[in-house]
């Protein structure tokens, strides 16, 4: 047993701190068993509901989303069931594609999974770069985009880097990596030169004195100017930098220094700075800024009531925005003057993406999609903004049978929430529906939907989907996202549970016929919510959720969350965590309802022993008499899953188990 003191007052006992050595002995063989017990049971409720086969028949649709980059137009795919997805490229979408990089020719040991790619200014190289086994730390390789033939350029060690082309080569960034599970700290931003080794490749910034800072970058498209953005979280502060690369001089010169406004710069247009203020107004603005004169910033498109600002785009002549107004993604279109030429809003709880090409490119290829839709593909230009379907999008049932409803509820405090339910023509509020109720509510982060064959599956089988835009999301702003961030977390738990109470109320639902579940910080939400009121769920899924909220910052990027959950490091902060972790909270004397526990062995954002640590003190309680499952992917990271395959096992254990518990005889 470890026993730890806080501030004198506050004494925690950690009988399964073992966990924490996920290479023991010990933890291996207790693993093992958990892995086998929650196999058995998920096999028979994969069973009894026929979640794999269905939701693999829903899962095969037809659709290739081009980005364009450069001269080339790429897209993802999957050439085969066992693989990940390889890329693909054409010079035009009137060509067959080819492909280019084929994950399973990197490894044949390890789950290669390309994380992004990155095209140089005369289109004749791509470097990519990936992962291995769901690690969050990266490699790099260069392609030849004119034969496809890879040059003998490797790079190792990113972690959380783009890549930005500045002649012949690019910027990145790594971490310094200790051990699987270590802290990640001390970011470092370097050159590589095209044909060189990385040992040569030139340090372009760091900062000794503060190893939390945290630095993004990019190169403006016509690659004149490199920036690097610094952000302290100790203070908040920005400092952003830049170099440019038309004067005679290349060195790295301050842009804003100190500053209390983030701003996140997108690209150049004449020599000036274009940029978003996502962090400084409520909603997000875009604005100009002159490098001679870096503190009057120029307007061009102002804040918009209820519009969230999701992304900007410049062109030569135009920018394209996205917003999110009342769940609903807007594509707009402006000139460098600031005035509105266009506007299209799009279905309610759908997401929007694409938009790339070049600088004087016209035509522009997007995405649209939604939880039970999956990508559809047009055309838009921009001058005429004439939007056309590009090509058809088909699924194996029947999408216009599934509706789509915005509801608002009240929390306790009076706030009102937006809530997104998904479900078949015809649903009877009743109160006996199966329902899925989900969030994510942190980090200021907005959530758009994606096409999930499981929810389809689910809302198919007569189920309810919920999603909660709860406090902490970046919904309805930045203070929507401060109003459940540190000393005010509880309010993201709170109105979750709000959610649920509306649910049953309004007869959608019942008790036993309510499961929930998220990922990642919403994965901490739901299991908040299921220790605080048990009473109001029957089953439980959190995903790669960080439970033992008292130990949290010891390990990987912990430490850079302090602005989102606190520090135990301060008194007031400690508290805040001690009064809703998880763990730490666990009644020796209540029956939890059901839970499915999902992590993955190498997620080295969230470490799995959290997981494991929660099951094994909720196992060890003689109250608790509803299964409580822990299942851990192999050779995966945060995201899950990784081949199709594996996917499709993901999804229908989830949804197979919450289907299974709400629907079962007792």
């Amino acid at each position: 047993m470890n026993i730890d003191t806080f501030f004198s007052n506050y004494i925690i006992e950690d009988n399964y701190r073992w966990l924490e050595n996920t290479n023991s002995i010990e933890a291996k063989e207790w693993i093992d068993i958990q892995n086998s017990m929650a196999k058995k049971y998920l096999f028979k409720c994969t069973a009894k509901t026929h979640s794999f086969r269905a939701i693999e028949n829903y899962s095969h649709t037809k659709n290739k989303i081009p980005h364009k980059k450069g001269d080339y137009f790429f897209t993802y795919g999957y050439y085969t069931d066992l693989g990940v997805a390889a890329l693909f490229y054409r010079r035009d979408m009137n060509f067959p594609l080819e492909l280019l990089v084929d994950p399973n020719y990197i490894s044949s040991k390890d789950k290669i999974v390309l994380k992004n790619y990155f095209v140089s200014k005369d289109s004749k190289l791509l470097a990519y770069q990936f992962s291995r086994n769901g690690s969050d730390w990266g490699e790099v390789k260069v392609v030849s985009l004119n034969n496809g033939v890879h040059l003998d350029d490797y790079l190792t060690g990113l972690k959380f880097s783009n890549l930005a082309w500045e002649g012949n080569g690019f910027f990145y960034s790594t971490f310094e990596q200790t051990n699987k599970f270590g802290k990640t700290v001390g970011q470092k931003v370097f050159y590589h030169k095209i044909g060189t080794d990385q040992a040569e490749d030139k340090l372009i910034f760091r900062r000794r004195n503060n190893p939390l800072a945290n630095f993004d970058f990019i190169t403006t498209s016509d690659e004149r100017y490199f920036i690097l953005e610094e952000y302290n979280r100790q203070t908040h502060k920005t400092n952003i930098f830049y170099i440019d690369y038309a004067t005679e001089q290349h060195n790295l010169k301050p842009l804003l220094t100190n500053s209390s406004s983030r701003v996140s710069i997108v690209d150049s247009h004449e020599g000036k700075f274009i940029g978003e203020t996502f962090h400084q107004s409520n909603y997000g603005t875009i604005i100009e800024i002159d490098p001679d004169n870096p503190y009057k910033w120029k307007k061009i498109i102002p804040e918009f009531p209820e519009a969230i600002l999701l992304d900007a785009i410049p062109f030569s002549d135009r920018i394209v925005a996205i917003f999110e107004s009342k769940n609903h993604p807007v594509i707009s279109v402006f000139d460098y003057s600031g005035n509105n030429l266009f506007d299209l809003a799009m279905p309610l709880a759908s997401s929007i993406s694409g938009f790339s090409g070049s600088g004087d490119d016209e035509d522009l290829y997007f995405s649209m999609k939604s939880y039970t839709i999956p990508s559809i593909v047009y055309k838009f230009n921009i001058k005429t903004f004439k939007k056309e379907l590009m090509q058809k999008t088909t699924v194996n049932y029947d999408f216009t049978q599934i509706e789509y409803k915005e509801v608002n509820y009240m929390s306790d405090d009076s706030i009102s929430i937006s809530m997104i339910l998904v479900y078949k023509k015809g649903l009877i509020l009743d109160g006996a529906n199966p329902t899925l109720l989900s969030t994510y509510g942190g980090f200021g982060v907005v959530n758009t939907p994606s096409f999930d064959p499981g929810i389809v599956f689910f809302v198919k089988k007569g189920g309810v989907y919920a999603f909660a835009n709860v406090r902490g999301g970046g919904d309805k702003g930045k203070k929507w996202a401060l109003a459940g961030r540190g000393t005010h977390k509880q309010s993201s738990f709170d109105d979750f549970i709000a959610a649920a109470e509306y649910l049953i109320e309004e007869k959608y639902t019942s008790p036993d016929k309510l499961a929930i579940t998220g990922a990642s910080n919403g994965g901490l939400v739901v299991a908040v919510a299921a220790i605080q009121r048990p009473d109001l769920f029957k089953a439980v899924v959190p995903v790669v959720a960080p439970f033992d909220m008292i130990r949290f910052e010891k390990f990987t990027v912990g430490s850079l969350h302090a602005d989102e959950y606190g520090s135990v490091s301060d008194s007031i902060g400690f508290e805040n965590i001690y009064g809703f972790s998880p763990l730490t909270n666990i009644k020796e004397d209540v029956n939890y309802p059901s839970m499915l526990v999902i992590t993955s062995e190498n997620d080295d954002r969230v470490p799995p022993f959290h997981s494991y640590k929660f099951v094994a003190r909720m196992q060890s309680r003689s109250a608790q008499k509803n299964p409580i499952l822990l299942k851990i992917e192999k050779q995966a990271g945060h995201y899950g899953a990784s081949t199709w395959t594996d996917f499709l096992r993901e999804e229908s254990d989830l949804f197979g188990f919450v289907l299974y518990q709400l629907t079962k005889k007792e």
